[in-house]
């Protein structure tokens, strides 16, 4: 975990002393700045070091919880956990969802392969998977929320003030967000289910005249799910981390993501790279939930002393 955050920040450091026009004293100062304000600025922040003392800096300031934003002078990790909830509210409601009919749906077009229904449950899992969310969401924002009045036309409300405003107001981006996870997730569950209806285990199972539900449930959708796990694992972490940026942004959220595109548009560095260190925690400590729930699921990948 320390070896793959350190070579993430220093990735992330080193694309932005790259960026061209990427002088955040300029940026701080304005257009009209002159010479001795730069200089100012550069020394008040920083800025005139060598390389690698900006960056032991900008590490010790985004640990040590004193990261200010450059745009804003605003504490970095305020902004991250005041965004937190609203990004959590949203990833684990839209994980739910894409799991279990992502699941569900995989397990009918495999019991049901071939016939009419599972080909249209494939059309639908591939229209699913085509649509750009933030097409998506801007057409149910405008139609359902604006036009119809069905939803709030974006925002969000705290669980803790309202808890059915905050139901009222997340169920759109839910299912949004979901939605192409969903088609996706249908598919990798029908082919590993059929892969592994086929296997010697299955049909020795059926020769001891368990039920089809029996094996179903207990020998094949067991080894079906090892895959799913994998991926959601590391979708939900991915989505925390500031992969649902167009969602939130699309119903003004204001959540972790839509912090992180707002900071990447001003070119500000110690948002970005908190941002991106806290995603990179989630994904590998998501990793190894995973790689747990696996030995759970398969004995053949536990290790036996």
């Amino acid at each position: 975990m320390v070896l793959v955050l350190f070579a993430v920040s220093v990735m992330t450091f080193a694309i932005f002393e790259l960026i061209p026009n990427g002088d955040p004293a300029a940026r701080m100062a304005g257009r009209q700045a002159t010479k001795t304000e730069l200089a100012a600025i550069r020394d008040q922040w920083g800025f005139d070091d060598p390389v690698y003392i900006q960056y032991l800096s900008a590490m010790g300031n985004l640990f040590g919880g004193d990261a200010i934003s450059y745009s804003t002078e605003t504490n970095v990790d305020d902004e991250i956990w005041r965004g937190l909830p609203r990004t959590l509210s949203l990833a684990i409601g839209a994980a739910v969802l894409w799991i279990v009919f992502g699941v569900g749906l995989g397990l009918l077009g495999a019991i049901r392969a071939g016939r009419t229904s599972d080909r249209l449950l494939t059309v639908l899992a591939l229209i699913g998977v085509s649509m750009p969310v933030f097409w998506l969401g801007a057409l149910a924002n405008q139609y359902l929320g604006f036009e119809l009045g069905w939803f709030p036309n974006g925002g969000y409300v705290g669980l803790t003030d309202d808890p059915l405003e905050w139901l009222h107001h997340m169920v759109l981006p839910w299912i949004v967000l979901s939605l192409l996870f969903i088609g996706f997730y249908s598919r990798i569950v029908r082919a590993s289910t059929l892969e592994t209806m086929n296997d010697d285990y299955v049909r020795t199972a059926r020769a001891k005249g368990l039920s089809e539900r029996q094996v179903l449930v207990r020998h094949v959708l067991r080894v079906a799910l090892i895959p799913v796990i994998s991926l959601w694992g590391l979708d939900f972490a991915v989505v925390i981390g500031g992969g649902a940026i167009l969602t939130e942004t699309v119903f003004d959220l204001q959540g972790v993501g839509q912090y992180a595109a707002e900071s990447i548009g001003r070119l500000d560095l110690p948002p970005v790279m908190a941002v991106t260190m806290f995603g990179a925690f989630f994904v590998v400590v998501c990793n190894a939930l995973v790689d747990i729930l696996h030995a759970a699921l398969d004995p053949r990948v536990r290790l036996h002393a």
